[in-house]
């Protein structure tokens, strides 16, 4: 049998490229060799597109650039393919299937999935429109809470309105919930960006401090909780995983704790919670990914409150983390799909999925 040639693609503009290339190398050395013919496709910072043909391990230190090669993909049905020139010589390396490791902006917010449609090719990841809303956590708790769904108590506020109605932007946080509170940009992921402000001074630097990430700022209510994620997978007829729970090491779950803290946050597989609540929070996350259109994967983030016990959906992530400690792979693992199984499963998803929507018709 043929192998499939994937186009595992990394990097990007965004604050979680070293994240993205964590990601890329674990999904790489996983993959099977005997089914794939993996093309790795490299985005430098300043969104620059490579081949790059070298050793896996110097993705993730970095050093990937120094031997990539300039390439581009068309957005062309016709040709399906990363070309590269070099020496005056064209070559195409062909392409089956697109594996976007790309988190955060230019990446998990619909811009390369718009690509990937353009080029008619299966890619794993939800589709443009989901993926653009799931990046954008105001639109996400809009929708969500039209849908009936339990989000914290938010507010918006825009950088447009700097530094000239800070102050009423903190008496409006303060008028409605006080402190503390967290402030986030609106479209990133990683926890990139995000500060837990516990009075007037912290929330007006949170605020300023937001804004060097995103246009648009969100302020959420806090609420002392535990933090669950789900992991969840499929097209029409999505599953969930089973939860986990996460214990930071710092005040809440850092970028720093997620990735740097030396394994100082713990992970708890499955999550200790009474099987109603198991089975409240799978149910939750699958109709949050059933709400907002999800495909192929997503990753449900909860908030518990340690005082009512409401759960409330926090977010979605359309291309969570893989990296060897992420919690996405790791749900699925203790669910009973080993990481190697679930690359297959992704890819499987995504090329069903591209094979439903070209049976459809485009004209009359």
């Amino acid at each position: 049998m043929e192998k499939l040639k994937v186009g595992v693609v990394f990097g990007g503009q965004s604050g979680e490229y070293e994240v993205s290339l964590m990601s890329a190398t674990s999904i790489i050395n996983a993959m099977d060799k005997s089914k794939y013919d993996i093309v790795p496709i490299g985005i430098t910072k300043d969104g620059r597109w490579h081949v790059f043909l070298g050793d896996v391990s110097k993705i993730q230190d970095g050093t990937w650039v120094d031997e990539a090669i300039p390439a581009f993909l068309p957005p062309d049905t016709g040709y399906k393919c990363a070309i590269t020139l070099k020496d005056g010589i064209e070559t195409r390396y062909h392409l089956d299937v697109i594996f976007p490791v790309l988190h955060g902006p230019h990446g998990e917010d619909g811009t390369v999935q718009g690509v990937f449609e353009l080029m008619n090719i299966p890619y794993v990841s939800s589709g443009v429109g989901p993926s653009a809303v799931c990046m954008d956590k105001v639109y996400t708790k809009k929708l969500l809470k039209q849908e009936g769904l339990p989000v914290v108590d938010f507010k918006v506020f825009y950088k447009k309105d700097l530094p000239h109605k800070l102050t009423e932007m903190v008496e409006e946080v303060e008028k409605s919930f006080g402190y503390p509170c967290f402030v986030k940009p609106a479209n990133l992921g990683s926890s990139v960006g995000i500060t837990k402000a516990h009075d007037r001074e912290e929330l007006k630097n949170a605020i300023m401090h937001a804004a060097e990430f995103d246009r648009k700022l969100l302020v959420e209510r806090f609420i002392p909780a535990r933090e669950i994620e789900c992991s969840v997978l499929g097209n029409d007829d999505p599953v969930a995983s089973v939860p986990g729970e996460i214990i930071p090491s710092e005040e809440f779950y850092s970028y720093t704790a997620k990735y740097f803290d030396g394994g100082k946050s713990k992970l708890l597989i499955p999550a200790p919670l009474a099987a109603e609540e198991t089975e409240k929070i799978r149910n939750l996350a699958v109709r949050a990914y059933k709400a907002l259109d999800c495909t192929v994967m997503a990753r449900v983030d909860f908030l518990i409150s340690k005082i009512t016990g409401v759960a409330y959906i926090n977010e979605l992530n359309t291309i969570p983390g893989f990296t060897k400690i992420s919690m996405y792979p790791k749900l699925w693992e203790a669910s009973g799909l080993p990481y190697k199984e679930l690359i297959d499963r992704l890819i499987e998803l995504a090329i069903e999925r591209h094979h439903q929507k070209h049976a459809l018709k485009l004209t009359l």
